[in-house]
């Protein structure tokens, strides 16, 4: 009410989440005011006398309608994350002391000129925002970065190249690899740069013959239109769940994605591993992605059979869309009740939904859930019938290809400006010469040197380069930053070779040398056996099975470094120091175990855990994926965990390890049918009086699967602490505590809390909350 400016000595108003569409003028005059909470409302502006609050410190803006940066907070800019500012204005560039800017979710394409000056911003928050100038890689590295950009635009030649990323994608046979021969070459064009596989082409209108698909995944240049300047990069994904562990590397923003189904062998009971799975799995890792389905094999239809399919691909499409909207947008209202509930309500009763979570953690929640609403999968069209008997069809395939590549709405990074001399560099590391496997730190100096970019400024380049896909670039490793992976289709060959589980052909790789004896090749059989059972090779044979790609021990020693930053494989034995008998490493790939669990022997104490029940308590956190399970996460976090444990013993779905002495499990559990979702659990064990020893085994691997878990961030999932008591009873449904308390501390004065499940047990704190909160949120993105 207006009458609120009679509250003179007012310091503090928390407004948060009340619906409100407009301020009173009278506001402006509670001239003590220090903080003011106005997020989650409806606000499009501020009052035109807000700038005479002069002494507010605190100011919170998300989550509004705002559609321009507020002139009056210019001074005292608040998070004014997910509203609707399309710019920023010039004279933001003069605060030079900001230290905090937080502009995630808005609409901004363009930042202002001399934007690198607010060097003093240590908290920087951009993503979600469809920047063209300066790149969306370039911001997403920070304020140094954009600085050296725009110095660079500066003093160099603009230079526009449009070059879009097409990504197919689909079950094996879909027919993946036949439209795209026929795409390609309908203008002429064939030029592979990467393949497993050097298939001959098969010739234009003979698309009725079973055509051999691909093996792994292919990369290769397509010029659509040299008039124009369109260029595609043109990736074939496989569609055999064994590259799963490494195909979601190649699923970017900015890209056009193809979902190729074969109309033919299609039937509606199908549709979910068909289409549904691969809208999913798209949608979690790249949202907003933009989509075009394709049907294949039309020629094999009748008229008919070929309209009903595409009609009902079209509609379970739009069924599935409004089920996942539909359970956003009640999870949405859940929250806004729990916010609407005062903060100690919810920690009276552990029967409250979202019990004990704090607002900043439900607001936290709630943004994310409007984020994955307002990010749904861009579907451009119904199913686009494909043969490449009908040159209409191959026509009109490849016209809508690339008039959704021009459009500037749908993929306005096409129409950015680069200095020159980072296009120079991309093209001069792309030469044939420069087609060795990697090339040196100071190798790709000098070509920064011949495109003009000095070294200081050579580091922005090839982050951008690796941001936008163009090569990989590891600046953070203490090994990798002294290199520079600049030939991707090699190296995709060689993660193909890891994804190939056919014995026959690895069994060609390492007999190819025609002097190998019959006992050789016995011990080759077994390690390749081993391999494929037990995920187990040594480092000599790896490198027989990447010739010619690994011509020294130094390009073997960097591309195991390499596959472990990546999560495929992990050293079992690796010496702290260089050992001195000259042992083998041997290389663990967690995606080949064959074995469900691990070796019973290895869970030492493990058996007596249930005769132990009285002096020890379980924790158990538990990650629940109710849409979908990341395509190889399993396997990749098993990678990733393995510098925190001792003495692991691998099953397909279970890893018993040690932290030090404190024994630890992580179990994958698929969904057992449609409406449960799969799960992934972290647990440990000891007595109360230790429970700080199993809460410091287990935080580290929270804390890497939540790092591995924001590689994701359209994907739905939720984490939870199981009661130990309902875990001791050996309850087949726990009850389960909010994930979110892992980052909360622990509450003054409270020691037990109630077990909903039986009124009557109390769970000490200590087995709910970890000593110390956890450093990043579960859920957060």
């Amino acid at each position: 009410p207006e009458g609120i400016a009679a509250l003179h000595r007012l310091k503090i108003l928390w407004l948060s989440g009340t619906g409100l569409a407009a301020l009173p003028e009278g506001l402006c005059q509670l001239s003590a005011l220090e903080s003011l909470m106005l997020d989650g409302n409806r606000l499009r502006a501020l009052p035109a006398g807000f700038g005479s609050l002069q002494r507010l410190k605190m100011l919170n803006l998300s989550s509004n309608l705002l559609g321009e940066f507020p002139a009056p907070i210019l001074a005292l800019p608040p998070p004014v994350d997910n509203n609707r500012i399309r710019y920023l204005p010039d004279s933001i560039v003069l605060l030079h002391s900001l230290e905090e800017l937080v502009l995630q979710g808005n609409q901004i394409a363009i930042l202002p000129e001399g934007f690198g000056q607010l060097s003093r911003v240590t908290l920087w928050k951009i993503k979600d925002n469809p920047l063209i100038q300066p790149p969306y890689e370039v911001c997403m590295k920070g304020i140094p970065y954009i600085a050296a950009y725009q110095q660079e635009l500066a003093h160099s030649q603009p230079a526009l190249k449009p070059r879009l990323k097409l990504v197919l994608m689909g079950l094996k046979d879909a027919g993946k690899t036949l439209l795209r021969r026929c795409l390609m070459e309908e203008d002429g064009q064939r030029e592979e740069v990467g393949s497993l596989e050097a298939g001959s082409t098969q010739p234009r209108g003979c698309p009725g013959q079973q055509h051999r698909g691909s093996k792994g995944i292919e990369v290769m240049d397509w010029t659509a239109d040299a008039e124009r300047g369109l260029t595609f990069i043109v990736y074939e994904l496989a569609g055999d769940p064994s590259y799963d562990v490494i195909q979601s590397f190649f699923l970017s923003p900015g890209a056009l994605y193809v979902l190729v189904v074969n109309l033919s062998a299609y039937v509606p009971q199908h549709f979910y591993p068909s289409v549904g799975y691969f809208l999913h799995w798209l949608g979690s890792k790249v949202p907003h992605a933009v989509v075009c389905m394709v049907g294949t094999h039309a020629d094999l239809c009748a008229e008919r059979e070929l309209e009903e399919k595409c009609l009902d691909i079209h509609h379970q499409i739009a069924q599935q869309e409004k089920r996942d909207a539909e359970g956003l947008q009640s999870l949405v209202q859940q929250v806004d009740e729990a916010l609407g509930q005062d903060f100690d309500l919810r920690c009276s009763s552990p029967h409250a939904a979202f019990y004990g979570v704090s607002d900043k953690n439900l607001r936290r929640k709630k943004a994310q859930f409007q984020y994955l609403l307002n990010h749904r999968p861009q579907i451009l069209s119904p199913v686009l019938p494909f043969s490449c008997r009908d040159r209409c069809q191959v026509r009109r395939l490849r016209d809508k290809l690339l008039s959704v590549a021009e459009h500037r709405d749908i993929f306005p990074n096409l129409h950015r400006v680069l200095p020159k001399s980072w296009q120079v560099l991309e093209e001069l590391h792309f030469q044939p010469q420069a087609q060795q496997l990697w090339l040196s730190w100071w190798d790709s100096a000098r070509l920064g040197l011949q495109a003009g970019l000095t070294e200081d400024r050579l580091q922005s380049a090839l982050s951008y380069l690796h941001e936008s896909g163009k090569l990989l670039y590891f600046e953070e490793h203490l090994t990798l930053r002294e290199y520079v992976f600049h030939n991707l289709p090699r190296l995709i060959d060689i993660l193909n070779v890891f994804c190939q589980r056919d014995a026959t052909v690895l069994l060609q790789k390492l007999l190819s040398d025609t002097h190998i004896d019959e006992l050789r090749a016995t011990q080759l059989h077994h390690y390749v056996e081993g391999f494929l059972l037990h995920g187990l090779l040594p480092a000599h044979i790896i490198r027989l099975l990447l010739k010619p790609h690994v011509q020294s021990r130094e390009d073997l020693q960097l591309i195991l470094e390499l596959l472990e930053k990546m999560g495929l494989c992990y050293c079992v034995n690796k010496p702290k120091c260089k050992p001195l008998n000259g042992a083998a490493a041997w290389y663990k790939f967690p995606c080949y175990v064959k074995n469900e669990v691990p070796h019973a022997e290895a869970w030492i104490n493990g058996a007596s855990l249930s005769g132990q029940s009285f002096v020890v308590e379980q924790l158990q956190i538990e990650y629940s994926f109710p849409f979908i399970f990341p395509p190889g996460l399993f396997a990749r976090y098993s990678v990733q965990i393995n510098s925190h444990v001792v003495q692991r013993s691998d099953g397909k779905y279970q890893i018993y390890a040690y932290r030090g002495k404190v024994p630890v499990v992580v179990s994958y559990r698929p969904a057992r049918g449609a409406l449960q979702p799969d799960t992934l659990s972290i647990a440990s064990h000891a007595s109360l009086p230790n429970i700080w020893t199993a809460w410091q085994a287990i935080t580290p691997l929270v804390e890497e699967l939540n790092v591995l878990l924001q590689e994701w961030p359209g994907l739905y999932y939720t984490v939870h602490v199981l009661c130990s008591k309902c875990l001791k009873r050996g309850s087949p449904n726990p009850h389960t505590f909010p994930g979110e308390l892992l980052s909360q501390p622990r509450p003054e004065g409270l020691t037990e809390i109630i077990c909903p499940k039986n009124g009557s047990e109390r769970v000490n704190v200590a087995l709910v909350y970890p000593p110390t909160p956890t450093v990043i949120s579960p859920c957060s993105k």
